[in-house]
């Protein structure tokens, strides 16, 4: 806990955002620095409260309680020791995340909630800056060899934890930069790609190795990582975007998400697109289908290219200011949520269904055809409500349905859930032996925290199964092999 009475003298505060007129220019992380001692005073706002709910909140289970009073005392090498014990990324969740943990904090009952996902980002933000986060490579290694396809943040954590148990580790990743959705789904305007790379020197100084342009059941044979590797996690995320099936859809211009959001992260990185279609939102109508956090993150995107005019439509109906009744403390709440691009201009409205799409005699979209509806599950038109609008640019941003099957995953034979995601048992391992699975590709299409937090535990079961290969190996061998051994 933090000061005995602290929820009461102190409330809740955050960072400002810069100012929209300045953001909208240019590709920085949107918040301003915040203060120490304001940030000790969020830090005292931690309850006595008995049973921390905040924990169970948590997908990786940060000790929360433990690092706000560290926090609140000054004692900060001791909380980033605390923060990183559960999480391998504490730089990318104080930024990115939801923070189910604030939604699930006991003061939240009735007053709001303590800072949760900003003390984090600031205590590993100190780390760095004080020189107190550097590599911790094992002290013996095992001699065994893992195989992490994908390095999002599944992959990674995984990865990281493998490796500090001794095991030899090697990351595949088919783009040519790693980080996966980290470094070409999110918009730098949440999270600077910097931030990944110092996290990746450490991971490199450790020994990870990591192998770009690897696509592994293409260029890579799947072959050849089932001869050399003990082991093989798939971690390659849930990148089958949900697709809308209406007349028109074929038109140029009619885009997903994960074809547009990319691309901008390759511009701000310097590379240059000449051997592909540029998808841009400059001088155009921009409708983006979606309202979750791909939406949001398409819609920032937009601004900073300068459309002429930006839709956000959502299928659902809008919902309450505040938490709904059918959501109850600690549960996650439904409630409206204002991301920082939600500020920076555009309309966004609800329960919306788009109907069919119109373009030009060159095939490209023109127009938008759509109707209001009724709640769900029927989202039954209402009549009268038709209507038609410009459309130049249409991004597609209705979440995914699962990991792309075609590839490695046929390849390997691995049976399906009846969501179409990799199943596996307890320990994360798939139905062919020595094939785990985490994150997107095991669970479905969640958060970067959920990511970590599968990865983790996928790392744990991996190592259990390679202690219990080396443990066989040994009972099988005579009593003078043993004892060298």
């Amino acid at each position: 806990m933090g000061k005995t009475t602290g929820f009461m003298e102190y409330s809740r505060e955050l960072p400002q955002r810069r100012p929209v007129t300045q953001r909208v220019n240019d590709w920085f992380e949107i918040y301003l620095d915040f203060p120490v001692d304001n940030l000790q005073k969020q830090g005292a706002r931690c309850m006595d409260c008995g049973v921390p709910f905040c924990h169970t909140g948590c997908p990786v289970n940060n000790l929360i309680p433990d690092w706000n009073d560290l926090v609140y005392r000054g004692r900060w090498k001791e909380a980033v020791r605390q923060l990183h014990s559960t999480n391998n990324f504490p730089e990318f969740t104080g930024r990115i995340c939801p923070a189910p943990c604030e939604t699930a904090c006991v003061l939240g009952i009735n007053q709001p909630a303590v800072t949760i996902k900003q003390i984090e980002k600031s205590i590993v933000e100190r780390g760095y800056a004080e020189g107190w986060i550097r590599p911790e490579p094992p002290k013996f290694r095992t001699g065994k060899k893992v195989a992490v396809v994908g390095s999002g943040p599944a992959g990674l954590a995984a990865a990281q934890q493998l490796n500090r148990a001794g095991h030899l580790v090697t990351v595949y990743e088919k783009a040519d930069r790693i980080g996966g959705l980290l470094r070409y789904g999110i918009p730098n305007f949440k999270l600077e790609k910097h931030i990944v790379d110092r996290r990746l020197e450490q991971m490199s100084a450790e020994g990870v190795k990591f192998v770009t342009n690897a696509h592994v059941g293409q260029n890579i044979p799947l072959e050849d990582l089932q001869g050399e590797f003990n082991a093989i996690l798939l971690a390659g995320g849930a990148e089958h975007s949900r697709d809308l099936n209406v007349p028109g859809r074929e038109l140029k211009g009619i885009h997903f998400a994960m074809e547009f959001l990319p691309q901008q992260n390759r511009r701000c990185e310097g590379d240059t697109l000449a051997n592909e279609l540029e998808i841009l939102a400059t001088d155009k109508h921009v409708v983006i289908i979606g309202g979750g956090d791909t939406g949001a993150d398409c819609l920032g995107t937009a601004h900073r290219q300068k459309p002429r005019s930006v839709r956000q439509f959502e299928i659902m109906p809008m919902p309450p200011e505040n938490r709904s009744p059918q959501t109850p403390w600690p549960l996650w709440p439904m409630q409206l949520r204002v991301e920082g691009a939600h500020e920076e201009g555009g309309t966004r409205e609800w329960s919306i269904a788009t109907q069919k799409f119109t373009g030009d005699a060159s095939g490209n979209v023109k127009q938008l055809h759509g109707v209001r509806v009724g709640p769900p599950p029927k989202f039954e038109p209402i009549a009268g409500s038709e209507f038609t609008l410009d459309a130049d640019l249409v991004l597609l941003a209705m979440g995914f349905v699962g990991p792309v099957r075609n590839g490695m995953i046929e390849q390997l034979g691995v049976e399906m859930d009846q969501r179409g995601n990799v199943a596996t048992n307890e320990n994360y391992g798939s139905s062919v032996p020595g094939v785990f699975a985490a994150g997107d590709m095991r669970r479905g299409q969640s958060l970067v925290v959920w990511a970590i937090s599968e990865g983790r535990k996928a790392a744990a079961g991996i190592d259990r199964y390679l202690q219990q290969d080396v443990n066989e190996r040994i009972a099988t061998q005579p009593l003078a092999q043993q004892l060298a051994l």
